[in-house]
């Protein structure tokens, strides 16, 4: 508990006869506001003292102050705590001064007292610690404590004038130390020990009244002035931001200080010029404007790179700062050094107090509440330790940021505008030239995001910006590997610098120490050998590498947009060599495709193989072969229409699903599915892919037949059960499920996919996605003559002159981007195209994606996205496109290209993804089992995540019965 200030005890000195007043002089004002950073000293030497108060020439004949008489004084009033709402003062009050009560007796004038002469106090023989004046609750000190409080409270009266003056600021700065307001002979009575003592608590008010007036000049010189100036200094659209961005929580820090310092002058005015105790208030305030601080301090860095970016900027603002810096009151101190002072403040105070805590006597109850204040700082001031260093992270960070330069047409999203993005390590390093130089090296600057690692060369320009050039990818952490980092070093060598022209021909040797690292999906290709200068900088790179890519593991597994839900994973096998000879394991081959589908109130999943078409209910391990079609090349399922769609070799034939279901549950023998067998294609028709998938109302199902000379695309509709059930089946019209779609189309004979766009379909080929649009009506009546009725259908035609290609290179001689764009779009296979927005598309490559209009023409300035990989296929979901390799599956931005997740693998592909974005996303790849049955097969399925939002507040109990009116 802290004790009461009222309790605490004071050293008694009697003032010595014959005192002489003291000289009266005004010297100019000094230029340090902080006298401890000179050296600790407080206090002049003994033989030169200036004061600014008149005390009492003691005689045998004066008795009191001449000014004291009639002079009605209240009581001395206890220290308040900086908690009482009379302690939250603003900055500078108007002291108002009170005598102590030991100047009165019983309300009346002081009394005649005796001034003893120093050999009465001051003991012959040195005192010992134990027995010094500042050692409080000695005998001595009792017996003589009222008397000095009598003789100090006399010397009060005439300090009166000298302690408004300083606490308002209008005393000369190297004077304003407390040695200067006392007399010679009361330094002389307390000693050094209390001299020191009080000397350093002067320099606390000292200090916080400094602080406060910067942090009001803050206020009235550089923010006002800017919040209001005319004409604007800053736009007013980014005016507010700027603001909060650079001075933060300046305006809360102030209102602290501005109390504590109420509450510190409140104590002055009350003790002086002997001061008790000063940590009680400071331990009060603490405790309140910590959390001020820990925001303010995290955030300088970026408040001061903030200021340097609108300065650099905005030479409005420029002229604004120069303006500001001619204002007498802040002594041609930068604005930087205001915004920085709270940054220095609680370290300046801890220095203060802990001068404070070795001049205090053990007994002495700050003995017991110094030690907490400076335990509260200490910790604190470790505690921001790693924002700083965070925040100046983050400067450095955009300072790389700023002077990126990318390679022409690539765009490069690395979401560097994320709040978590940091710059974790960075170094130069050198790499071995492929161009012949003159020493075969090249300098680089190797940059390692949370995210990223980027290879950049630095040029500098005339006007002294740094342009770092990206010579290489940013490799994204989810593909960074790690090569050796032990090999043995090389020898350098470099061109001596010092000398004359001789010895600049000479060369020095320096060793270097190699490291590698490799894209993991270019192993080859993209392999990096960098050069460090000494054992621990590539030691540094080691662990930095090693920690930044196993933070960013955990963080993306933490914060997939897709998560894998196993499906099944032992059931399919492939041959591995663990596999005997002659083993009569049942190996079923690579699963190439899956397709989930529901009879009878149960879940079934039919997958592909090499062996057949196996179906089983989901959830089960129990799988049955109901189709022994060898090497299936897609399959698709039409739940609406009770149909399973599949394609193996040439043909293309559709079955029952619930026959299916039932032969997979043993129910019916597999003979019962060539009962509800319809080929959907011709017999003799040579069918290389066919696709389904929804166009306006219909379902559609198109395929691609070739023959000699030409591949023609077909257009089929799935007819729906209760239309079949009212068509009388006939053996020359074909299967009652599908009814021909407009007009067959010749297409390009390298053909490879169909896109179902929103009014469009597109045709993949070398030469792009042409693109049909079937707007052209032809009625086609067919007429059968039955007893009950005539049917006539109508259906759309595809139009061959309505087909356009995309994207549209057909401005590319006049456009120089445009033509580095259709370069690259040459040499890569196109796989699809999906929607961005309204107005704008992307076509997917299997090695880029580039953006193009309405109109097929390329946009954003002919831009391209390089992917990791190269896909063989794609998938869309919501905002995301999923890219399927071999080894990996990106999920990227569709809007911005950007690489959200990577899923990793062995053997990856794409088993199912639906006709619409709600279908069930089925993966295979590589499984866990590698035993004497072979190696299994593990299908899993996508799930997309969804965010985690904060639960909704329940209800409060008061409004639950508003209605009631309780």
């Amino acid at each position: 508990m802290r004790p009461s200030t009222s309790t605490r005890p004071h050293p008694h000195v009697n003032i010595p006869q014959g005192a002489l007043p003291p000289i009266i002089v005004s010297p100019a004002r000094g230029s340090t506001p902080y006298q401890f950073e000179s050296n600790g000293e407080t206090h002049g030497p003994s033989n030169s003292y200036n004061h600014f108060y008149a005390f009492p020439q003691a005689s045998s004949h004066s008795t009191s102050h001449p000014n004291s008489a009639n002079l009605n004084v209240p009581t001395r009033p206890r220290a308040t705590s900086s908690y009482e709402p009379d302690s939250a003062v603003i900055a500078f009050p108007e002291p108002q001064l009170h005598r102590s009560s030991s100047q009165l007796i019983n309300g009346h004038e002081p009394r005649p007292t005796h001034r003893t002469s120093k050999s009465e106090v001051v003991p012959l023989e040195p005192p010992s610690p134990q027995s010094s004046v500042t050692s409080f609750g000695t005998s001595s000190i009792e017996s003589d404590e009222s008397g000095l409080q009598d003789d100090f409270a006399t010397l009060s009266l005439d300090s009166e004038e000298g302690l408004r003056r300083f606490q308002a600021g209008k005393i000369p700065e190297r004077d304003e130390q407390w040695y200067k307001f006392v007399p010679p002979e009361a330094r002389d009575a307390l000693g050094k020990h209390e001299v020191e003592r009080q000397s350093a608590i002067f320099e606390v008010f000292t200090s916080e009244r400094d602080y406060v007036n910067d942090l009001e000049l803050i206020r009235d010189v550089f923010l006002d002035p800017l919040r209001n100036a005319q004409p604007e200094v800053i736009p007013n659209e980014r005016i507010k931001g700027f603001i909060s961005e650079v001075f933060w929580n300046l305006g809360s820090i102030r209102a602290h200080h501005q109390r504590m310092l109420g509450s510190l002058f409140a104590r002055q005015r009350e003790q002086h010029p002997l001061i008790s105790s000063l940590a009680d208030i400071i331990l009060d305030n603490a405790l309140l404007f910590m959390s001020e601080y820990e925001s303010y301090i995290k955030h300088s860095p970026l408040a001061l790179e903030r200021h340097r970016k609108e300065l650099k900027r905005n030479p409005h603002y420029e002229s604004f700062i120069q303006q500001c810096s001619q204002d007498p009151r802040i002594r041609k101190r930068d604005i930087k050094t205001f915004l920085s002072r709270p940054v220095t403040r609680l370290p300046r105070l801890k220095l203060l107090l802990e001068r404070i805590q070795n001049v205090t006597d053990l007994e002495h109850p700050d003995a017991e509440t110094l030690p907490l204040v400076l335990t509260i700082l200490s910790d604190f001031i470790k505690s921001t330790e790693p924002g700083i260093l965070a925040a100046e992270s983050k400067v450095k960070f955009w300072g790389v940021c700023e002077s990126l330069v990318y390679s022409r047409g690539e765009i490069i999203d690395m979401d560097l505008y994320d709040d978590s993005r940091t710059l974790i390590y960075s170094s130069p390093l050198a790499r071995k030239s492929r161009s012949e130089n003159w020493n075969g090296w090249s300098e680089l600057l190797v940059v390692l995001f949370d995210n990223y690692l980027l290879l950049l060369k630095e040029e500098k320009r005339s006007n002294g910006a740094i342009r770092r050039l990206v010579v290489s990818r940013p490799v994204p952490l989810e593909y960074l590997r790690l090569g050796s980092f032990n090999d043995p070093p090389d020898t350098r060598r470099e061109r001596s610098e010092d000398g004359g022209i001789l010895q600049s021909l000479s060369y020095a040797r320096q060793d270097v120490y190699p490291f590698t690292i490799y894209h993991a999906a270019a192993k080859l290709k993209r392999r990096y050998t960098l050069w460090a200068p000494t054992v621990s900088v590539r030691k540094k790179w080691h662990d930095a590498l090693v920690d930044a890519i196993g933070v960013r593991k955990v963080r993306q597994d933490s914060n997939m947009w897709f998560a894998q839900q196993q499906v099944n994973d032992g059931v399919f096998r492939v041959a591995s060599p663990r596999v005997p000879y002659n083993s009569t394991a049942k190996l079923t081959g690579q699963v190439t495709f899956a397709a989930p589908f529901s009879s009878g109130g149960k879940n079934f999943l039919s997958v592909g193989c090499a062996s057949g078409i196996y179906v089983g209910v989901r959830g089960q391990n129990s799988f049955r072969k109901v189709l022994t079609f060898s090497n299936p090349t897609s399959m698709v399922v039409l739940q609406d229409f009770n149909k399973f769609v599949v394609h193996y070799e040439s043909a293309l034939v559709s079955y029952s699903l619930d026959v299916l279901a039932r032969v997979a549950l043993e129910q019916a023998p597999a003979q019962s599915l060539d009962a509800s067998k319809e080929r959907v294609a011709p017999s003799d028709a040579n069918v290389i892919f066919f696709k389904a998938g929804q166009y306006a109302d219909r379902t559609l199902i198109f395929y691609a037949s070739k023959s000699l000379f030409q591949v023609t695309l077909h257009a089929m509709e799935v007819v729906g059960v209760s239309e079949t059930n009212a068509t009388p089946r006939r053996s020359h019209a074909g299967p009652l499920g599908f009814r021909s779609f407009g007009s067959p189309l010749n297409i390009p004979r390298d053909a490879h996919d169909i896109i179902f766009l929103m009014k469009t379909v597109a045709v993949c080929s070398s030469v792009g996605l042409m693109t049909v649009n079937p707007t052209k009506f032809v009625q086609l009546s067919y007429n059968y003559h039955f007893n009950f009725s005539i049917l006539t259908a109508y259906v759309y035609s595809l139009s061959a002159d309505a087909s356009t290609v995309v994207p549209d290179f057909s401005q590319t001689n006049s456009n120089l981007p445009m033509h580095s764009l259709k370069t690259r779009c040459d040499d890569a296979k196109v796989l699809g195209i999906v929607r961005t927005n309204n107005s704008e598309l992307l076509v997917i490559y299997d090695g880029l994606g580039c953006y193009v209009d309405k109109y097929g023409r390329p946009c954003r300035s002919s831009g391209y996205i390089r992917w990791e990989t190269k896909a063989k296929s794609y998938a869309h979901r919501g905002g995301h496109l999923l890219l399927f390799s071999s080894e990996f599956i990106e999920v990227r931005s569709i809007s911005t290209g950007r690489l959200e997740q990577v899923i990793e693998g062995s053997a990856v592909r794409l088993l199912h993804s639906g006709i619409t974005e709600k279908d069930m996303l089925l993966v295979g790849m590589k499984g866990s089992q590698d035993d004497k049955n072979g190696t299994s097969e593990k299908i899993v399925e996508l799930l997309q995540t969804s965010e985690i939002t904060a639960p909704t507040p329940p209800m409060a109990i008061d409004a639950i019965w508003d209605e009631w009116d309780m």
